[in-house]
Formats: structure tokens, C-alpha cells, sequence
């Protein structure tokens, strides 16, 4: 297959983005620099010389007011669930965007999967399958940030993938989280693997960003049963037993947005950026 379009109306994506690639400018100044429609998958829209933030928080330029649904700094601020987000001292709601750090498969390590997961596609068509296009890796998941402090991640973020070449991997078999998540294992090169998620993190600390460091359980998430159905994903999950995908190169480090808690719809992701790995 070509490239697919981007879960989010409009937007084109190819390979292994989540969609387009917005400039996000960083809001440092210079000294800080260098230191589904339908609920299936197929259906409608398809160390070394890295820059370091932390040592300036001083220096950050303060951000303008923002306000939930505008753009600042090419990141799409999104409105708050009801009960959920952060209020200024004057009552005024913060915009905020849930965020996470990830790598996604090419496309045709996604087809190739796809097509395994066909007879499962056809018998649990209640699952609540997850877009291929929306498949990735979370590296990093940063959970709801407020909209300024998002560019603070790109110049660390720029530079982990300047300085490394791509990690090469590969989807093998399937497994699931209680009954409840369906999900592809990760084969390859894990030792690259649990060093990039490592080096991520190691960054996003030293932007000052808090963020739960949960132990990296490598995976791909692909679909989650309803509450009444306690079956469907362990039948699923044993049907991907024997499936091993071909390896690829990750060939991009994406910083991801997505809509989760915000309206009954499907889950959807956007790159907020995304840089290439240096070449091999």
C-alpha cells in the first residue's frame, strides 16, 4: 500500500508518520539551545552531542495566554474533558495537549501484521480495533502538559535523533493486558531500544517535566474488548502466537499529540514533530 491518510480530516501522512509535521518553535532564548468512522481498522481514513534545556529553566521566554482550541507555536491546543486540567490563579483554564514520545512501523510492516490480524478483524468485530495508522511505540508517555511547555521538548528531542542511528525491530507475536487490550510483541534490537526510551526520558526530566517513569514494556497496542466481553482479546492474542513480522528501521522519532478524554469519539494522533535518525 502508498501512504495513508492521517487519522486527523485532511491531513496527509506516508510511511511512518501519524500525520503532518508542523514547525514548533522552541521557546528557549539562544543561550538555553545548546545546553472509526467505524470501528474497524481498515475502514474510512487510513549521549554525546545532544542539545541540553534543563540547565536554563531561568531563561525560558514565558509563553502568551492561550486559549483551549487555537494554535500556539504549531501545536493545536485541545479542550479539557469536564473535571480535568489546570486553573490560574484567576479561575482562567489552562489548554492543555496529552502527549507521548514514540516510534511507529513502516507501512508495510503495518500491512503485513494487518493481514494476519484479518480472521480477528472478522471475529471480534466488536473490539474497539486501532487504526493502523495510529499504531506506534510509546517511548515516553508524558501525559497532559500545558500547551507552552511542549516546544521546550524539540531541541533535545532533535538531537537524540541526530546523533543515532535507527533502531532496527520487528512486530512478533501478540499478547494482552488482563482481558481488556490487545497488543503485538516487539522483537529486535531491545537493547537499542530500552537506551533510546532511556536517553527520551533522561531529556523530558531535564526540561523539567514531571511524568509517571513507568518500567518500558515494549508493544503495540491494537485493540481493547468492551466491558461485557471477557474473551475476545484472549482468543485474539493466541492467534497472533505464531506470527513474526519481517525487521525495519525505525526511521523517525515522533512527539505525538493526541485527542484521548476529549469527546466520545475515536482516539486520534497527530506528530506535533517528528525528526529522522541519522542515516545508517
Amino acid at each position: 500500500m502508498g501512504g495513508r491518510t492521517s487519522v486527523f480530516a485532511g491531513e496527509q501522512g506516508t510511511g511512518d508518520s501519524f500525520g503532518p509535521v508542523p514547525s514548533v518553535p522552541a521557546r528557549t532564548v539562544p543561550c538555553c539551545a545548546p545546553l472509526a468512522p467505524g470501528n474497524h481498522p481498515l475502514g474510512g481514513a487510513r549521549g554525546g552531542g545532544r542539545p541540553r534545556l534543563g540547565a536554563c529553566p531561568a531563561h525560558r521566554v514565558p509563553s502568551p495566554p492561550t486559549v483551549a482550541g487555537q494554535t500556539v507555536g504549531g501545536v493545536r491546543t485541545m479542550t479539557e474533558a469536564p473535571g480535568r486540567g489546570t486553573e490560574s490563579g484567576d479561575g482562567a483554564r489552562t489548554a492543555t495537549v496529552r502527549v507521548f514520545v514514540a516510534l511507529a512501523p513502516p507501512d508495510d510492516a503495518k500491512d503485513e501484521l494487518a493481514r494476519e490480524l484479518g480472521p480477528a478483524y472478522e471475529a471480534y468485530p466488536r473490539m474497539r480495533w486501532n487504526r493502523i495508522e495510529d499504531w506506534h511505540i510509546t517511548l515516553a508517555f508524558l501525559g497532559e502538559l500545558p500547551v507552552e511547555t511542549v516546544p521546550l521538548l524539540r531541541p533535545p528531542l532533535a538531537g537524540i535523533a541526530a546523533a543515532r542511528r535507527p533502531v532496527e525491530l520487528a512486530l512478533r507475536g501478540g499478547g494482552h493486558f488482563d482481558d481488556r487490550v490487545l497488543w503485538s510483541g516487539i522483537d529486535g534490537d531491545l537493547d537499542g531500544l530500552h537506551g533510546l526510551a532511556a536517553e527520551v526520558r533522561a531529556v523530558v526530566k531535564e526540561c523539567g517535566i514531571p511524568f509517571e517513569d513507568r518500567p518500558l514494556r515494549p508493544h503495540l497496542t491494537l485493540a481493547r474488548a468492551r466491558r461485557d466481553d471477557p474473551t475476545s482479546v484472549l482468543e485474539a492474542a493466541a492467534g497472533l502466537a505464531g506470527f513474526t513480522g519481517r525487521r525495519w528501521a525505525a526511521e523517525r522519532l515522533h512527539l505525538v499529540g493526541s485527542n484521548y478524554g476529549r469527546g466520545p469519539g475515536p482516539i486520534r494522533y497527530r506528530d506535533i514533530e517528528a525528526w529522522e535518525f541519522a542515516q545508517r
